[in-house]
């Protein structure tokens, strides 16, 4: 559904996720560019790499915790909302929030690219750019499709100033605020 002829208001987006939720439970919708667009439902893979970081970001840092698909308001990109399949931040942070919380509390999004027609657009463009402008610190890309991690780092002017990438395999620094070696080599195993 493109709604740049007529703009979509915050409150029309949610509505009409609640609405699609409650037909499908299966259909997560996000608005990003001006544009609802689903997101793509997780595979095992997928699922097995958010436990997998879980655990790590626990290890690591256990004042924290890796939230799966709470939705988050990114109003500095065109209003938006979106569904990171991890958001890293303190314990409790979200605890009242509902559905769509603010970025205030959030030190890292993680995505983890899906095997559908929108995921270059939606992981490596659309998301980096709202992420960026939300001034979320860092977000990290599982990307299976190109068998790397990217960390993006460093927002300010609606992008990040440093990107890191690296092949699955190789270890890599999450900057402050997270601030931890991630060591990908599991990663190897659930390309899918």
């Amino acid at each position: 559904m493109d709604t740049s002829a007529s703009p979509l208001s915050q409150e029309d987006f949610e509505e009409i996720a609640r609405a699609a939720a409650r037909t499908n439970e299966s259909v997560r919708l996000e608005f990003l560019d001006g544009k609802i667009r689903e997101k793509a439902v997780p595979d095992g893979y997928h699922g097995r790499i958010i436990e997998w970081l879980t655990k790590v970001c626990l290890q690591a840092r256990p004042e924290l915790w890796l939230y799966g698909d709470q939705g988050l308001h990114v109003e500095a990109y065109r209003r938006g909302n979106a569904r990171p399949d991890g958001c890293l931040a303190r314990s409790g942070a979200f605890e009242g929030a509902g559905e769509w919380a603010s970025t205030e509390d959030v030190e890292m999004v993680v995505e983890v690219t899906s095997r559908d027609r929108d995921t270059n657009q939606r992981d490596r463009v659309d998301k980096s750019a709202a992420y960026a402008a939300a001034a979320i610190p860092v977000y990290l890309l599982v990307d299976r499709g190109n068998q790397s991690v990217k960390v993006h780092s460093e927002p300010e002017g609606g992008r990040y100033a440093k990107v890191n990438e690296v092949a699955f395999g190789k270890s890599v620094s999450l900057p402050e605020p997270v601030g931890f070696e991630l060591d990908t080599a599991p990663l190897l195993g659930w390309v899918g």
